[in-house]
């Protein structure tokens, strides 16, 4: 059984600690040349208050930032005055783009699959925090490592997602009412009308006055294809929802989990229902992953231990197997043979033919994220305050390094 695990946000930069270690806080690193554990591979992840880079013995830690898909940038951001100091870092090597000064106080929020623009708010409401706090105009700003390219007033309550794949519109989740928000709906804002407006349907037809979705439910995970044309987004508690095709069409709806797809190139959106019972237990349990290639999108529940295979072509639910259901947080990658399932301190190997379980082990702490090196040769297994590497066929570990502070490991860094 996978055992309970809950992961909480402290509100304290801890510093990276540990000897060999390199802390980036807003700063040039400063460096200790003490001897340390180096990890085969540079892994991006998410500290108390700031977004990591391990890379080899070195540790960066870099507050107010936002990190590209790839893993191969980070965004950041500091006072400077009464203005921002905006900067791009390069995960491969650590290296600092120039500073350029942004009018006013921001942070950094969402990146264009491209990795080229940012965009950013004057606070720290962003689409995986939830809801935010009544507000009726959103100020925007979007720039890139020259400065600023668009300067927005929203009128209403809204929260930067991404960008359109021709990076002439802005994706944004629309929270309702806006002066008391309990519900929410994606829209796209045009940057040089600055109007925001609906997104086509999967035909691309205009959607009709009035059939917007609109969700109450949580927005759990959010994982880009591998070719960053379409982001698909994992939402949970959704009942009594109805989607667009539903709403046009007059039918009842019900779903408690689906899968929003969003094409970034032809900006339309499609919402997968994922069936009974996901959605129906904590939002937590869910996890996402994308096979290598793109064409296969797998979701799990690890309460009801429920797995579901969708077809990203046809947009359906392929396939869907139980394995032993368990408790705590979810985490899930994959390969083009395995998926890899995580939670408490239990790891469980599936294989995708059959899509049923090969292999399960144990790791020393609570699971915080599960990452596959480019080779496939490890899995990297965020744990509580440590990251583990091991055999992904047998699960035995081939090195631990500690890592004070973690919170998540989110990804391999330095691969743009």
């Amino acid at each position: 059984m996978m055992a309970t695990t809950r992961i909480s946000r402290r509100t304290v930069l801890a510093l990276l600690a540990g000897t060999g270690a390199a802390t980036l806080v807003g700063c040039d690193p400063v460096r200790n040349t003490a001897p340390a554990v180096s990890l085969p591979d540079a892994l991006l992840v998410e500290l108390d208050d700031a977004l990591g880079v391990l890379r080899g013995p070195d540790r960066l830690s870099i507050p107010r930032s936002v990190a590209t898909a790839d893993g191969s940038a980070i965004y950041a951001t500091a006072p400077d005055g009464a203005d921002t100091a905006f900067w791009r870092v390069d995960t491969a090597t650590g290296h600092t783009s120039d500073r350029v000064r942004l009018p006013g106080r921001w942070l950094p929020q969402a990146v264009s699959a491209n990795g080229a623009l940012v965009a950013l708010t004057s606070d720290a409401a962003n689409a995986a925090l939830g809801r935010p706090d009544g507000r009726d105009v959103t100020p925007v700003l979007v720039a890139d490592v020259t400065g600023v390219r668009h300067q927005l007033e929203l009128r209403g309550n809204f929260v930067p997602e991404t960008f359109t794949g021709d990076q002439a519109g802005l994706f944004v989740l629309e929270w309702l009412p806006a002066a008391a928000p309990d519900r929410y709906r994606v829209r796209v804002v045009d940057l040089a009308t600055k109007a925001p407006g609906p997104l086509t349907t999967r035909d691309k037809a205009a959607i009709p006055p009035g059939a917007e979705e609109e969700m109450r439910g949580d927005g759990r995970q959010a994982v880009l294809a591998p070719d960053r044309q379409t982001l698909y987004t994992l939402y949970t508690h959704q009942p009594g929802h109805q989607h667009t095709r539903d709403l046009v069409s007059g039918r009842p709806g019900n779903a408690h989990a689906f899968v929003h797809t969003l094409n970034l190139t032809e900006r339309w959106a499609y919402c997968v229902d994922l069936p009974h019972p996901f959605g129906e237990a904590s939002a937590s349990g869910h996890a996402m992953a994308i096979s290598p290639q793109g064409g296969r999108l797998f979701v799990s529940d690890v309460t009801s231990g429920t797995v579901a295979e969708i077809s990203t072509e046809e947009l359906t639910v392929r396939r869907t197997a139980i394995v032993a259901g368990g408790s705590g947080t979810g985490h899930a990658a994959a390969d083009s043979e395995s998926l890899f399932l995580g939670a408490g301190t239990v790891v469980r190997r599936m294989d995708l033919q059959q899509l049923r379980p090969a292999a399960d082990w144990s790791v020393r702490e609570p699971v915080t994220g599960l990452v596959l090196s480019p080779d496939g040769k490890r899995l990297y297994v965020g744990q509580t305050g440590a990251v583990s590497w091991h055999d992904p066929a047998t699960g035995n570990e081939l090195g631990r390094v500690a890592v004070p502070g973690l919170v998540a490991v989110r990804g391999l860094a330095g691969r743009g």
